[in-house]
């Protein structure tokens, strides 16, 4: 006798950050649905968990990074990932959330069957030699696993690396009992993770240095917010809107100036880089990228803490190309050597579109790259699946909380019009363009595999939280776009395009 496989209302895919504050809302506003989160790994809390680095913090104001409907505690501007994980843990303690997730789960792939409006998941627990996979169903599918590879991050090739008789380890793979006491240190790489490491580091090792092909945009910022620390005294439901909206206002304004004014908002980061570094600083080469401000994502720092390990000689950074490891360090382009003990490839994360879930839809493998992102949160053709991914240019919690809305008022609605599922229809005529205007590697490097979007809305990805919050928070969401499958009383299925 075969047994029917376990039937939930609402499948979540991943225990981060989205999958955490996803399941919350579902509680919250539906309580009568039933929810079950899957995670790959043995702990939830995602990237919080997962990197353990020196320094481990967040690049967005807490204030926006916390979700809109639970505070983040305090006045802290730029937290550290331990206090980030104990407040995902808590929030999801305090909505139950932590009794839905089930770990060591991991989502080897979904079929959707427009018969019975149902996802049939397979599901690797990997629970030991002898371990059978594990199959669920649900009728709506929701991808809140981001959008990185959790196992391998980008390793370019480094030419002579084998020479190298220190060690060498990347920041996603950090050995918890590396020692770096009076070690020297180089770190290649000048994104957030590199700006990040490089003075939680320095004044325990001997000497940090960060070795960059090419600069980036690097801004200081109080690591305690001003304004919530003005407000500290009113109470958390006064005070944290005020926060938060300023918080927002500021981070849209500057994005908005610098894409519209980019000489002006270099100027400013400029003049913010040199008031913090010696005179005799050679800016042009160490803080000059050969992008516009926002091309790429900006790195902040709180208190100017890496240009303060610069000023106290701890780090220091050196712009050129390796021409090859050797065996105590590494020879630059330019023929200078770098002695290290230890070097850290803080060279970027690699790009796992949709946590690597392989769809198929009513027999048909989903090819992502032919899709088309409705609202940034839906595909084209694939019925009852939503994933959260973040935005660019602003905080991840920004897009997660309005994704999260969003999927309450679409259940909503098809329980109110009596449908069984929703899928974006692509309309004739709308131009493809690529799903991310970003010129970060790990986007670049990924684009032939991600979706595509529009030249228009609902197709087209704004990046603007003003914008999706009329769109996406308060649009209609019967919009001429999504088709319904309902089921009349006779048992028939129809599918209704309103």
């Amino acid at each position: 006798m075969t047994t029917a496989p376990e039937h939930v209302d609402v499948l979540i895919v991943g225990a981060g950050l989205s999958g955490i504050g996803a399941a919350c809302q579902l509680r919250e506003h539906l309580p009568t649905k039933s929810v079950a989160v899957l995670e790959a790994r043995e702990a939830s809390g995602g990237t919080w968990d997962l990197f353990k680095y020196p320094g481990i913090r967040s690049d967005s104001d807490m204030f926006t990074f916390g979700f809109g409907w639970r505070p983040w505690p305090g006045d802290r501007a730029l937290a550290d990932g331990p206090s980030i994980l104990d407040y995902l843990r808590t929030v999801a303690e305090e909505y139950g959330v932590d009794e839905l997730i089930r770990y060591r789960h991991r989502v080897t792939g979904a079929s959707w069957d427009s018969a019975t409006a149902l996802w049939t998941v397979e599901i690797d627990t990997g629970s030991g030699p002898g371990a059978t996979p594990t199959t669920l169903t649900a009728s709506f599918l929701w991808g809140c696993s981001g959008y990185y590879d959790y196992d391998e991050p980008y390793a370019p090739e480094l030419p002579g690396v084998d020479t190298f008789e220190g060690t060498v380890v990347h920041p996603q793979h950090w050995p918890e009992e590396l020692d770096y006491a009076g070690k020297k240190v180089v770190v290649i790489g000048s994104g957030a993770t590199a700006v990040t490491l490089v003075p939680a580091m320095a004044g325990t090792a001997e000497h940090v240095t960060m070795l960059q092909r090419s600069p980036s945009y690097i801004l200081s910022r109080p690591g305690r917010d001003r304004l919530a620390s003005a407000l500290g005294r009113l109470p958390t439901r006064l005070s944290y809107p005020v926060v938060r909206w300023a918080n927002i206002l500021l981070t849209v304004g500057s994005y908005q100036v610098a894409r519209r004014r980019p000489e002006l908002m270099k100027g400013l980061i400029r003049k913010g880089v040199e008031a913090q570094l010696p005179d005799d600083y050679d800016v042009d080469v160490h803080f000059r990228p050969r992008y516009d401000p926002w091309d790429q994502r900006l790195c902040f720092v709180p208190d100017g803490d890496l240009f303060r390990a610069l000023r106290k000689g701890q780090a220091s950074i050196v712009t050129d190309t390796i021409e090859t490891f050797t065996p105590t360090g590494i020879r630059l382009t330019s023929g200078q050597e770098l002695e290290a003990d230890i070097v850290v490839t803080a060279t970027g994360l690699q790009l796992l579109a949709f946590g690597g879930l392989d769809l198929v839809v009513d027999g048909e493998p989903v090819d992502f790259s032919r899709t088309m992102a409705y609202k940034a949160l839906m595909l084209s053709g694939v019925p009852n699946f939503v994933y959260t991914v973040g935005y660019t240019n602003a905080s991840w919690t920004l897009k997660a909380d309005l994704v999260s809305t969003y999927v309450v008022r679409l259940l909503r609605h098809l329980d109110r019009i009596g449908a069984r599922s929703a899928v974006p229809v692509r309309q004739p005529g709308v131009a493809e363009i690529p799903f991310m205007d970003f010129q970060s590697g790990y986007v670049l490097r990924s684009l032939d595999r991600l979706p595509k979007q529009g030249d228009r809305a609902p197709w087209r990805l704004k990046q603007n939280y003003l914008t999706d919050l009329r769109t996406i928070k308060r649009g209609a969401i019967d919009d001429g776009v999504l088709a319904f499958d309902s089921v009349p009383a006779r048992g028939d299925a129809t599918l209704t395009t309103v």
